[in-house]
């Protein structure tokens, strides 16, 4: 009923899941994923303890190969189950029950595995293994190329609803719970175009977070290149373009502070309040004045 990969990047070290289903909402249970441990895919018919049980057995030291087995062998219907599963070092396991409704495989690569089933036809996990392993970008992109191949060879015989993609970071001093995007669509006639724009405001937010973490430490130039990578991935937000307003006044700029603002506050009235709460509230030391002058005139 489903179509998923999982993922390591070598080169970031991030491990990711991508999955797209004619089922409501795959995107909050088939993907589970850990910073520095693994990665886990649980579909057909979802039972939710590959994920956190696997995750767990990943993370106390079984190999991808162990940690499926062990969950297979305790598993009263392991026919009907799907699982991929990649751990931190790249080593993969995956499993198709011989009950899983056709078509339906997996394939493994290096560092990856891609499963499917109640497929449009037998290309479909192939096609997204070849889509991954030559696509250019982030663990993120690959991830969506793949999803788009799947569909590409007709994806879920039964259509589209839901789709989701979880990528954890990959950096050593990671926590258990940080995330770095947890994208979900759970109900919608095309799934992969609405998660693309969701990604697509997901990295915005990204970048707006390294503006404020620029700003914090008064490197204003920096801060506003960030926010206008922001507003580039997400020209209608209100909210990114009332803080691209605020580093490009205070860059210097005035004239087109003034006027992000503005458009901002067209959009959301209380855009002017947003500003003057958070100075009210010590979070823009030393900037109360920039931001009374340019909420001026609103």
């Amino acid at each position: 009923m489903t179509y998923s990969i999982v993922a390591l990047d070598r080169n970031s070290g991030e491990l990711g899941v991508a999955v797209q289903s004619r089922w409501l909402a795959a995107g909050a249970v088939v993907p589970w994923a850990r910073p520095g441990v693994g990665a886990v895919a649980t579909q057909s018919f979802v039972d939710a303890r590959y994920g956190l049980v696997g995750i767990e057995l990943l993370a106390s030291g079984h190999a991808p190969e162990a940690a499926l087995a062990e969950l297979l062998t305790a598993d009263p219907d392991p026919g009907v189950r799907q699982v991929g599963m990649v751990d931190a070092t790249g080593r993969t396991a995956a499993h198709t029950g011989a009950d899983c409704v056709a078509a339906a495989g997996h394939l493994m690569g290096a560092s990856v595995t891609v499963q499917a089933n109640m497929m449009e036809r037998a290309t479909v996990w192939p096609a997204m293994l070849a889509a991954f392993e030559g696509a250019q970008g982030d663990l993120t992109d690959r991830l969506f190329a793949a999803l788009r191949a799947a569909e590409a060879e007709g994806g879920d015989v039964r259509g589209r609803q839901s789709a989701g993609i979880l990528v954890v970071p990959g950096n050593a001093d990671a926590k258990p719970w940080d995330v770095r995007f947890d994208v979900r669509v759970d109900d919608h006639r095309h799934p992969l175009d609405e998660l693309e724009r969701l990604v697509s405001i997901a990295r915005a937010y990204e970048a707006l977070d390294e503006g404020f973490e620029a700003l914090a430490v008064g490197e204003v130039e920096a801060a506003a290149a960030f926010m206008e990578r922001a507003a580039a991935l997400a020209p209608d937000d209100d909210q990114i373009r009332l803080w691209q307003a605020v580093t490009v006044f205070e860059a210097g700029d005035e004239t087109r502070g003034r006027k992000l603002y503005r458009s901002a506050l067209a959009v959301e009235p209380r855009a002017g309040e947003h500003l003057r709460r958070f100075a009210a509230a010590g979070q823009l030391p030393g900037r109360e004045r920039l931001v009374d002058a340019l909420a001026r005139d609103d």
